[in-house]
């Protein structure tokens, strides 16, 4: 879900179920990203690592157009110029993509920006101050996406909410038997790559994740 808060007033809630040719064909993923709406999911990022420009091109402008048409925010990873460019809702940024103050003038004062923290509470405070409309730690569990990530811990949420005004997202090796502990812990948001489109059923594992927000609407 969104509501008032963050990125020209929408708050980053629920299921981010993130969109990876790493996990499943390219050609399959805006058939998969519509399955991960059906089934539950808030928002949805692109992440690609692997295809050329052009094609990250056409599959950024036909996920843009979905998602606009399904009512889900939209938001690419990495790349502010083509978030811009097919009328994202936002971007991610990490530790090596642009800086937020460039992303901000690209994308305008309405859009979602976030920002990869890892394990570090001084980043998420810093990257807040500079106008970050969430932060994101992780990796929480053993990832294969990232196998090499920098492994935090259920207490950094805790603290991050007593610090952090914005939204807090967990990321990494996300399970809907593991994932409660994290909302608990303080996540508003739970980031999920292979647990949603490396899955048989798309839509049935996008409801399991889902369900864990469940008690958050009532």
């Amino acid at each position: 879900m969104t509501d008032r808060s963050a990125g020209g007033g929408r708050r980053v809630a629920g299921l981010y179920a993130i969109a990876d040719p790493g996990c499943l064909a390219a050609e399959s993923l805006p058939a998969a990203v519509e399955q991960a709406l059906a089934g539950g999911a808030a928002l949805i990022q692109y992440r690609d690592k692997l295809s050329d420009a052009g094609t990250r091109r056409r599959l950024a402008e036909r996920l843009a157009e979905l998602c606009r048409r399904l009512g889900a925010p939209f938001i690419v990873n990495d790349d502010p110029d083509l978030a811009a460019a097919v009328g994202a809702d936002g971007v991610h940024l990490g530790r090596d993509d642009p800086d937020l103050a460039s992303a901000r003038r690209a994308l305008g004062p309405r859009a979602l920006i976030g920002v990869s923290c890892y394990n570090d509470l001084a980043r998420a405070e810093a990257a807040t101050a500079l106008g970050a409309d969430y932060v994101a730690f992780g990796s929480f569990y053993a990832s294969g996406v990232k196998p090499q990530a920098a492994r935090a811990e259920p207490e950094l949420l805790r603290a991050a909410k007593r610090r952090i005004a914005v939204p807090l997202v967990a990321i990494g090796g996300i399970t809907p038997e593991n994932g409660a502990a994290l909302i608990d812990a303080g996540a508003g948001a739970l980031a999920v790559i292979s647990g949603v489109f490396a899955a048989a059923d798309v839509r049935a594992a996008a409801a399991r994740y889902a369900a864990l927000f469940a008690d958050e609407k009532l």
